[in-house]
């Protein structure tokens, strides 16, 4: 599904099951060595998405290690980014030359659970999603599926959290959104990182958001 929604110099790999074919490094094995069986497995299954993922670039296996807030640690030139849900994991990559920033994110197709759509939308994101045709995908999930996407693709840059209410997305039904920071941003590539373009897909139970931010 994801590789619908990237430029063809992102290599993407995906798995609907999870997945034990390539062993964790030491480093990794360490992060996880407390962790349930269900973290475990998502965190093994998209990292083995994240290497042949990489192997498409022509990088070797690496260890791929959470970083500051999370974020994943790719290899020197390279950009990411990772997600996993109940049902579906994915890892996507390019050469940092070619794309600047990437973002992805995964999401079960169904309603928020009560009250959290009301905490992580601004009012003109609600106002943008009553504008949407009913009968659709889950709205307020593929809202809050871009907000991630948003997250993912700015936190590299940004170094900073970037809360729910600090960015105002507009979901198109179409296949499209557009999402504004709202806080000081940094630069990348001369301009302000506050403005992206991102793609949205549905099927198969699940909502996939993604942002590909190009030179």
């Amino acid at each position: 599904m994801i590789e619908n929604l990237m430029p063809s110099s992102v290599a993407c790999v995906h798995s609907f099951t999870d997945r034990f074919d390539t062993p964790l490094f030491p480093q990794e094995e360490a992060v996880i060595a407390r962790a349930v069986a269900k973290r475990r497995a998502e965190f093994t299954t998209v990292r083995a998405c994240a290497r042949d993922a990489l192997a498409k670039l022509g990088h070797p296996p690496v260890p791929i290690l959470p970083g500051e807030r999370d974020a994943p640690g790719w290899p020197d030139g390279v950009v990411g980014s990772m997600t996993h849900c109940q049902g579906y994991r994915a890892a996507v990559v390019a050469r940092a030359g070619e794309v600047a920033a990437l973002g992805i994110d995964a999401e079960p197709d169904a309603p928020l659970p009560d009250g959290m759509l009301e905490s992580i939308a601004r009012p003109e994101d609600l106002a943008a999603l009553a504008a949407l045709p009913t009968g659709g995908p889950a709205w307020g999930r593929l809202l809050f599926s871009a907000k991630e996407s948003v997250y993912k693709a700015w936190f590299p840059v940004g170094r900073r959290l970037l809360d729910f209410q600090d960015a105002s997305v507009t979901i198109l039904p179409d296949g499209t959104f557009t999402a504004r920071v709202l806080v000081p941003a940094p630069h990348l590539l001369g301009s302000p990182l506050n403005a992206f373009s991102g793609r949205w897909t549905a099927g198969n139970g699940l909502l996939l958001t993604s942002i590909a931010v190009q030179p």
